[in-house]
């Protein structure tokens, strides 16, 4: 399984796919695996076990999902400069792969829980763009969207498995931490393993063949009008995006699904991301990723809705969960295949970091604010001005998008 160029590629293909598309698939399912369990466990761990506040759950989410995001230039910048992708992400693999099994050392401890939290998203903040880049590097620009798509369909695959093991575990065994976090690292360690022994780069160009790039080139990227267009809009749009945590939290409570079933929501959203991620990246090939990335949010607004729904139930919270894995699959990979597309191959590490650590960082700031929403105001004032942000800002970036175009 090889990155190569796309030439070598055309006959190193599995069902019209890369090889190594599908190779760098099986890691990320693995570790989506590993940190699905967490993710799962961590609402019914921090809120219902440990009993934190809402706003003290909005920081931990939001350093779980954001507070690292800079970690993403510097995996980006690295990768680049010493053309070994495989290895700057093996890293943050890696990392994240070794936290799981501290967790269970610092117990209750909300500092410790935090400190680990922030670690693992170091490993992932290292590992995202270098990862997207050898993804990126292995297809030409005008089947970006459709590689990407498949690997966020595998990466799906973990994150429709990891809830699932979680709930199994704590169905069989409590709520007790050990179990989860150590099942979690034995998952993660796999998919190190196969990154180690299954996905190979391209040989690096020698020293003397080729500049490296210091890390104002990535960002000098900005001064391209329409990739600054792409990271301007993803960054507003992550401002109004709810966190996953936020979101399942919220269906729980305005369903009344017991809360048991907790863990197991966000397999709504992995299954519909699972069918939809691989058709939609095609689709956006095809009408255009800027299309197909509103559309997504369009779609997460329709998600703020029903949850303002005055009598939810059960066909309220599968038809949320559902709407919530269409906005991912309509926006995940669809942003990385957006942005690479723009950016020069030598910098393609060191942009899509440009472009996630943005956004990152907008849902930081997001996870925050709804933190301390949720906790001063109602449950329904606080999704309707979760909604009423996310609907201006599609508006914002719609006028955005026409002004640019005219």
């Amino acid at each position: 399984m090889y990155v190569a160029s796309a030439r070598a590629e055309h006959g190193n293909k599995l069902g019209g796919v890369p090889r190594a598309v599908v190779a760098v698939g099986a890691v990320s399912l693995l570790t989506d695996i590993s940190s699905e369990m967490v993710t799962a466990f961590l609402p019914v761990y921090l809120l219902f076990t440990l009993h934190v506040g809402y706003v003290q759950f909005g920081l931990l989410d939001g350093l779980y999902t954001g507070a690292t995001a800079v970690l993403r230039l510097v995996g980006g910048h690295v990768a680049d400069r010493l053309r070994r992708p495989k290895a700057v992400a093996g890293v943050g693999y890696a990392m994240s792969a070794v936290t799981k099994l501290a967790f269970p050392l610092v117990g209750a401890s909300a500092f410790g829980i935090g400190g680990l939290l922030a670690a693992d998203r170091a490993g992932k903040g290292l590992r995202t763009a270098p990862r997207d880049a050898l993804i990126s590097l292995s297809v030409p620009s005008h089947q970006l969207g459709t590689a990407f798509g498949v690997h966020r369909t595998m990466d799906t695959v973990g994150a429709l498995l990891g809830p699932l093991v979680t709930f199994l575990l704590i169905t069989n065994l409590g709520t007790q931490p050990d179990p989860i976090f150590i099942v979690s690292f034995a998952f993660a360690l796999v998919g190190v393993i196969t990154l180690v022994f299954f996905v190979r780069e391209r040989p690096a160009a020698p020293a003397s063949a080729r500049k490296a790039p210091d890390i104002k080139a990535g960002l000098a990227l900005l001064k391209d009008k329409a990739f600054a267009r792409v990271t301007i809009v993803a960054a507003i749009l992550g401002l109004a995006t709810m966190s996953d945590a936020f979101v399942f939290v919220l269906v729980q409570k305005t369903t009344d699904i017991p809360l048991g079933a907790l863990p197991l929501l966000p397999l709504g959203t992995a299954l519909t991301f699972l069918l939809l991620a691989t058709p939609l990246g095609r689709l956006s090939d095809r009408l255009g990723r800027w299309k197909i990335f509103f559309a997504g949010h369009v779609l997460l607004l329709g998600v703020y809705l029903l949850l303002l729904a005055p009598s939810g139930g059960y066909t309220v919270a599968v038809i949320a969960l559902l709407l919530h894995g269409a906005f991912y699959a309509a926006t995940d990979g669809v942003l990385s295949a957006w942005a690479g597309s723009m950016i020069p191959e030598d910098l393609r590490g060191s942009g899509l970091a440009v472009v996630q650590t943005g956004q990152a960082m907008a849902k930081l700031v997001s996870s925050v604010a709804f933190g301390f929403l949720l906790q001063y105001a109602s449950v329904l004032a606080a999704v309707a001005v979760a909604g009423g942000g996310l609907a201006v800002s599609l508006l914002v970036v719609l006028v955005v998008r026409r002004r640019a175009a005219a």
